[in-house]
């Protein structure tokens, strides 16, 4: 039979989370929403390497080469026109036939940050936390913070099951 792809609500997300087919770790409960569910920014940034040179894009580049990493154990000031990479507290665990969308708050949208303006994809069957594209499109200085909610989790299911094992699947860090 076939299943049409769909945005799971509130009461899917929940029902999926309690018979343990997605997982969210650590999870509060007012952080599943509507249609989503909040996501929070772990204590440390990746940054890209001050004064470098232009960067290779090529299919063996890794971004671990260009970047090093910062604690925000004191907020991270984000200038206009810059990236840094953040990833997400929780865990998300994702069962084969269900996949997500990491989406900015448009709280934060708003005020020029953007969360994954491209790679937003969830895959099936990750057990992982999310690297986070964070980029300043205003032109004011952002004042970036560890453990706030900056972007949420949009979750489908899947036409047929698939389990992701390439390059990122077992990502802990940055």
């Amino acid at each position: 039979m076939r299943r049409p792809m769909a945005v799971l609500t509130r009461d899917a997300l929940r029902h999926e989370l309690e018979i343990g087919r997605l997982g969210i770790t650590p999870l509060q409960a007012d952080q599943v929403g509507v249609a989503s569910i909040d996501l929070t920014l772990g204590n440390e940034i990746r940054v890209i390497t001050p004064g470098e040179g232009p960067i290779e894009i090529l299919d063996d580049t890794d971004y671990r080469d260009h970047t090093v990493v910062r604690s925000l154990h004191e907020p991270f000031v984000l200038r206009p026109g810059f990236t840094i990479h953040g990833i997400t507290r929780e865990r998300v665990s994702l069962a084969a036939d269900l996949c997500g969308f990491l989406e900015g708050r448009s709280r934060f949208a708003r005020l020029g940050l953007m969360i994954h303006v491209t790679s937003a994809l969830v895959q099936p069957g990750v057990c992982n936390r999310q690297v986070l594209e964070m980029s300043n499109v205003s032109s004011h200085p952002l004042r970036i913070h560890a453990g706030v909610r900056v972007c949420q989790l949009v979750v489908m299911r899947t036409e047929g099951e698939a389990v992701y094992d390439g390059r990122f699947a077992s990502q802990e860090e940055i």
